[in-house]
């Protein structure tokens, strides 16, 4: 039993050593063990690779690549709902050190010319069209102004073949070279995490930060090469592409993709018909799922274990999970894109009481604690602080931005989270709210301050404050309060809507619109958003 006084401090001790591998190492090793196993089936087409089907078409996207000219420390972006290729782009490019560039699929042009021209890439590999994405189009429309980009290649297109038989036809042998020339501490992976500042910032990855993290999620979650990881969350957030795919890849796993985007049917026949031990989601994708008329017609007694991470799980939604999904381990994990991502996870053996009121003990090799964010000294177990993570995890910085990495990461490598928490006696910790005013829509991180950089651009607005409302299905929503310029009148949220549509991702455009002549303000002229969140609410409650 911890004392009382103790300080909010705990650190992860593993039995296991940290990997030295670089991506590709560790998937090479990973064929050499298991070949003829099932490394990724794609439900929705039917389509499947064994481990060395696989490796044979990484192999193949990585000497495609070189035959472009693309090479180590290059930026390649991805940008493309969850198939088999994103999984091939992911490792062949780890594979020849260039650096991937992961793209939301629901970015519009706004926010891609942004990630292209901050990032420099050079060669952007991108889906046809999916829904209201028409991806090659919207890159055609920003390609004049993003001066380093050389090459676009169309998955499933002529170009993709293209490339693929340029780099089948190519020397394997030039891998193994270039693989003798790479380190664990390269950058491997810019992936963008809103900003305070207007736009995201691209937190810089290196192979060990990420495929150690995918490896010791896996760890806890206690996978082989008997499992099967059934992987609904997209792949351009580190819960797919680490969580998901480097946990799998790393134990001889198999990663089961069930559509491009979540759908709550087709996730639940992955599940059942490819037989799978493992099931990843947000909280709202298990509501959607538990809620599905015909969920008993399904066969989950292969389930035993998954993760829910993204938002805080309410306490029904667990139990339900656990009982009527058979998923008895499933964990819940917490963390950051800063940090690889996973900072804390619950274990197996932990009670549902701890899988709902926490976010579980430090992970293998990691460092937590709770600070004062005005001393910076760590407090006592049981008061609330700012949660600061150190170790493995944290990211190189953030692309072209040290002053930004500066105020994240201090001269101790401590990376600061924003996030207030409460570690109790045990090392548990319990997230209870956020320092910063980030809004968590249905899983996905929103920032204010970009979505009101876009809107100061609306000619009839004169101001504008972007806040997070209560939402039954979402967690919140967005609420725009606007102070118009004189003479225009009160814009609309369907006006807003039109305004914001093909330039923001939809996750991003405020459901909500308030007008107001002035804003709440502190005698020092600073912008109450507490108050206004007390008053947006009292006004919903109303309407």
């Amino acid at each position: 039993m911890v004392s009382e006084t103790a300080i909010s401090y705990a650190s992860g001790i593993s039995e296991v050593p940290l990997l030295g591998d670089t991506i590709g190492a560790n998937l090479d090793r990973t064929v050499a063990a298991f070949p003829d196993r099932d490394a990724i089936v794609e439900t929705f087409t039917g389509r499947a690779w064994t481990y060395r089907e696989f490796a044979e078409d990484v192999d193949a996207v990585a000497l495609g690549l070189l035959e472009l000219g693309v090479g180590k420390g290059d930026r390649v972006g991805i940008w493309s709902p969850n198939c088999a290729e994103w999984t091939l782009v992911q490792y062949g490019t780890a594979k020849i050190g260039a650096v991937l560039v992961n793209i939301n699929p629901a970015y519009r042009t706004h926010e891609l010319e942004y990630v292209l021209g901050q990032a420099g890439v050079r060669a952007v590999l991108c889906g046809d069209k999916f829904k209201t994405s028409d991806y090659p189009a919207m890159i055609a429309e920003v390609r004049p102004r993003c001066a380093n980009l050389e090459h676009v290649v169309v998955i499933g297109g002529s170009d993709w073949d293209a490339l693929l038989a340029r780099g089948r036809g190519a020397d394997r042998a030039r891998l193994a070279e270039i693989g003798a020339t790479l380190s664990a501490d390269d950058a491997i992976n810019i992936q963008y995490t809103s900003g305070t500042t207007g736009f995201p910032k691209g937190a810089t990855l290196s192979h060990h930060n990420i495929l150690n993290n995918g490896f010791f999620v896996g760890e806890l979650c206690g996978y082989s090469e008997a499992d099967r990881i059934c992987i609904p969350v997209p792949f351009y957030h580190c819960f797919g592409m680490v969580m998901g795919n480097l946990a799998a890849t790393s134990h001889g796993a198999c990663m089961v993709i069930p559509a491009p985007a979540f759908e709550p049917k087709a996730t639940l026949r992955a599940a059942a018909e490819q037989r799978c031990t493992s099931l990843y989601g947000v909280p709202t994708m298990f509501i959607a799922e538990l809620a599905e008329d015909d969920f008993g017609e399904y066969d989950l007694t292969s389930l035993r274990t998954g993760i829910m991470a993204g938002s805080p799980c309410p306490v029904e939604v667990m139990k339900q999970v656990i009982e009527r999904m058979g998923m008895t381990e499933v964990a819940i994990c917490y963390g950051m894109t800063e940090t690889s991502p996973v900072s804390t996870q619950t274990r197996a053996d932990d009670t549902i009481e701890r899988r709902v009121s926490t976010v579980g003990r430090v992970g293998p090799h990691l460092e937590v604690k709770v600070i004062d964010p005005v001393t910076g000294l760590t407090v006592p177990r049981g008061v609330p602080g700012e949660l600061c993570t150190r170790g493995y995890s944290v990211m190189l910085g953030y692309w072209n931005q040290p002053e930004e990495t500066a105020e994240a990461i201090d001269s101790a490598r401590w990376m600061h989270t924003g996030d207030i928490g409460v570690m109790d006696e045990h090392g548990y910790l319990n997230i209870t709210g956020r320092i910063k005013d980030m809004v968590i829509r249905g899983g996905e991180n929103i920032y204010p301050r970009e979505i009101e950089e876009f809107l100061y651009t609306h000619p009839d607005i004169q101001d504008v404050q972007v806040i997070g409302v209560p939402d039954d299905k979402y967690g919140e929503e967005l609420m725009a309060w606007v102070r118009m310029r004189e003479g225009a009148a009160p814009l609309t949220p369907e006006a807003v809507r039109e305004f914001c549509t093909g330039q923001l991702a939809h996750y991003k455009i405020p459901r909500y619109v308030h007008t107001v002549d002035e804003f709440p303000m502190t005698v020092t002229g600073k912008v109450r958003k507490v108050e206004m969140r007390a008053v947006a609410v009292d006004l919903l409650d109303r309407a």
